[in-house]
């Protein structure tokens, strides 16, 4: 069986290719370090806004949200065409491909106008609200409060791995409006000027990098959000929540897959720079993860396909569980088979979003089974909504 796009679509790359080659920003600017996710650099402003005129940010949006109307399949080859080249289309990516598209699906008009298009334009950025020390996986369990006064919200409490806070312009931040109603049922979502007096951010650095920092703690004291921040209904967040989550894991896995299969070719090379042809050890191991690799990718044109016919695509709620596990389980092959020199964090390691060692990437690795719903979480899910287990 061989898998392929048909002539249209594959026009389709063809032009994406050709415009990408004629517009990418130098190389050596995409990979300087970055600040944080919330921090864009002049060069990383000018490049989505290049995109958002040319019509290839958002590229099933209209052209007046920096799209072109693409199609899904098209869609789909536009976020492989990115992975594969490893070309961001944000540094803020929270802001465009979470907040900004929560706002226009759950906002009044002149919400979007004031947020959306701004955020597109690279002109303002993002954090996002959510884990609280009390409630990570459990989100509903947040205790952040927004009491209601008068025309405006006073908000108190606390978030954590608030990604990009201290650099954020505005935070879609959810909080609890009703603590008499069912958990699910008392959560809304404000849209938070991180100017606002009463915010403090403090930033978590990385044990692997120090001088990066991304997460943050972030403190809420009686802070003022006016009740025309209020997004979507009154005690009605939760949908927003998971429209937020489904932004995330959308094309999450495309960008997975990716990751998965280079550095399985990149353990291929590392084999043979240390003369492991002969390790059958080494061998299952890489042809293990190259299975598996291709398995990440199947099982989302899988799941991409019944999303295209209008049905429920459960093979999404396996992949991010299933990928971010296989990648963390790359990384260690790598450190291993190095041995003593597995952490040497100056040998360069294999690409990825951020460069390192194999030693630095299976650290990092580990985030990504947290991100978006931990391991533990998604195995529920699959449990409950796939295998139809009873909850415990």
């Amino acid at each position: 069986m061989r898998l392929q796009w048909d002539e249209e679509a594959e026009a389709f790359r063809r032009e994406l290719d050709d415009w990408l080659d004629a517009n990418l920003p130098p190389t050596e600017k995409m990979r300087e370090p970055k600040l944080s996710s919330a921090h864009l650099p002049d060069w990383a402003r000018e490049w989505q806004r290049t995109l958002f005129d040319a019509g290839w940010l958002v590229p099933g949006w209209p052209p007046e949200l920096g799209g072109r109307n693409a199609t899904p399949v098209q869609q789909m080859i536009y976020f492989e065409e990115f992975a594969r080249r490893e070309v961001p289309r944000s540094l803020n990516p929270q802001g465009l491909s979470i907040c900004a598209a929560s706002i226009h699906d759950f906002g009044t008009p002149e919400q979007r106008e004031r947020w959306v298009l701004p955020t597109l334009r690279a002109e303002i950025t993002w954090c996002l609200g959510m884990s609280e020390p009390g409630a990570g996986s459990d989100l509903a369990g947040l205790s952040t409060r927004a009491v209601l006064d008068g025309d405006r919200f006073v908000v108190n409490g606390q978030k954590v791995w608030t990604s990009g806070a201290h650099h954020a312009d505005w935070c879609m931040c959810f909080v609890r409006t009703d603590p008499e109603a069912p958990k699910h049922k008392g959560i809304s979502a404000l849209v938070v000027d991180m100017k606002t007096p009463g915010i403090s951010c403090r930033p978590l650095p990385e044990l692997t990098d120090p001088d990066y920092a991304d997460f943050n703690e972030v403190f809420f004291t009686d802070v003022e959000v006016p009740r025309e921040n209020l997004l979507g209904e009154l005690n009605g967040g939760w949908p927003i929540t998971q429209g937020s989550l489904a932004h995330e894991r959308g094309m999450l896995w495309i960008g997975n897959a990716n990751n998965v299969e280079n550095g399985v070719n990149e353990l291929v090379e590392l084999g043979r720079q240390l003369g492991l042809g002969g390790d059958g050890r080494f061998r299952d191991l890489v042809a293990s993860l190259y299975i598996d690799s291709q398995a990440v990718k199947l099982i989302g044109y899988r799941g991409f396909t019944k999303f295209m016919r209008g049905q429920p695509a459960s093979e999404h709620m396996l992949l991010k569980l299933f990928s971010s596990e296989t990648e963390r389980r790359l990384y260690l092959t790598g450190m291993e088979a190095l041995g003593a020199d597995g952490v040497d964090l100056d040998r360069p390691g294999p690409s990825g979003w951020r460069e390192g060692a194999w030693a630095t990437q299976y650290l990092r690795s580990f985030s990504g089974t947290i991100a978006g719903g931990t391991s533990e979480i998604q195995r529920n899910i699959i449990a409950e909504r796939v295998l139809g287990m009873p909850r415990v």
